[in-house]
């Protein structure tokens, strides 16, 4: 090579080599969620492997104690937080999340949702959902509570989480509202008089329900199917009431300051197709928000609730009150 062309030619290759020499580094989803969620035995694990084989990303989890923790936390951080998309708040949730802007709308075209939803939402997609239901042990309850009345008037030993920081407590204070009504006071006074303890989240609850601590523990109508189909274990059963029951929508939505809306759209989609939708019913112990998932039969043999409770908006404008109302009758 002629000693003069050397300079030029390096300086020709040396972009070239520089660029080849940079790591290739994939892009980043940082998604907030509860941690339950993102435990070893919960959906997150198989939904992060699954997604990052299609996306070329990293898929972060970012998790608080439950849902309206992880809304507080939201709050807080405001425009410094580094969600780009939150998945875990619910129904009842949502239009606090959007009055204090907090998404920004998710652009999508959805496939056909179940039609018991009856989901048309601009911010919040739908992943799975479920009825709160108190569980009990078959063994030990022989005569299940038939109605939320029952269960209050009765001497049943009793274990619920804080509507303060718990999406299931939030929706007992819905239930207890629902049914009761401007007497919803003296029901939480007598609840209180059997009840064992108030939990933050769901897992502590949960925990100590089956260590044998309590006759009754707040959950989902969907948590038999969890025994039955990992433990082989047909002792617990949901009480079905008939006044009805609050369902649970969990949502996810991408956040107003998202570094990634693009790549949280795509993971949105994902959470939506039939094998997202398996993984989370089988790992987070709700249903499909999808017709045609194929599930375990235990799925078969829950109970059937009847739907009661408020709109989104009534839920947002009366909750800091009915939350007071629950810590004035919880404390006496």
């Amino acid at each position: 090579m002629p000693r003069s062309l050397r300079p030029l030619l390096a300086a020709l290759l040396l972009p070239l080599l520089t660029t080849l020499a940079l790591p290739t580094s994939a892009a980043e989803l940082r998604v907030y969620t509860y941690s339950s969620f993102v435990s070893d035995w919960g959906p997150g694990p198989a939904l992060k492997q699954a997604f990052e084989q299609q996306c070329f990303c990293t898929l972060e989890f970012v998790s608080a104690e439950d849902g309206v923790s992880l809304l507080n936390r939201l709050r807080i951080e405001g425009a410094n937080t580094r969600a780009d998309l939150m998945l875990g708040l619910d129904d009842a949730l949502t239009d606090i999340a959007r009055s204090e802007a907090l998404v920004q709308p998710h652009g999508l075209s959805l496939p056909p949702l179940r039609p018991e939803l009856q989901w048309n939402d601009p911010a919040f997609v739908p992943y799975d959902f479920g009825y709160f239901a108190f569980v009990y042990n078959r063994e030990s309850v022989t005569r299940p509570a038939r109605s939320l009345k029952e269960l209050i008037d009765s001497d049943a030993r009793i274990i619920y989480q804080d509507p303060r920081t718990s999406t299931p407590g939030q929706g007992l204070l819905l239930w207890v509202k629902a049914v009761y009504g401007e007497q919803s006071e003296a029901a939480w006074q007598r609840l209180a008089s059997h009840t064992l303890t108030v939990t933050k989240g769901w897992w502590e609850a949960y925990s100590l329900f089956l260590q044998g601590d309590a006759d009754y523990v707040l959950s989902y109508s969907t948590s038999p199917a969890y025994h039955s189909v990992t433990e082989q274990d047909e002792r617990y059963r949901t009480a079905l009431f008939s006044e009805g029951h609050i369902a649970q929508i969990e949502v996810a939505a991408i956040s107003r300051y998202s570094q990634q809306p693009e790549l949280a759209r795509d993971f949105m989609r994902y959470l939506l197709t039939p094998e997202a939708q398996a993984i989370i019913a089988t790992r987070n112990w709700m249903l499909p928000v999808i017709e045609g998932v194929t599930l375990p039969e235990a799925f078969d043999h829950l109970i059937q609730p009847r739907r009661i409770g408020f709109s989104p908006a009534e839920i947002a404008r009366q909750r800091p009150a009915w939350i007071r109302e629950w810590r004035r009758a919880a404390s006496r």
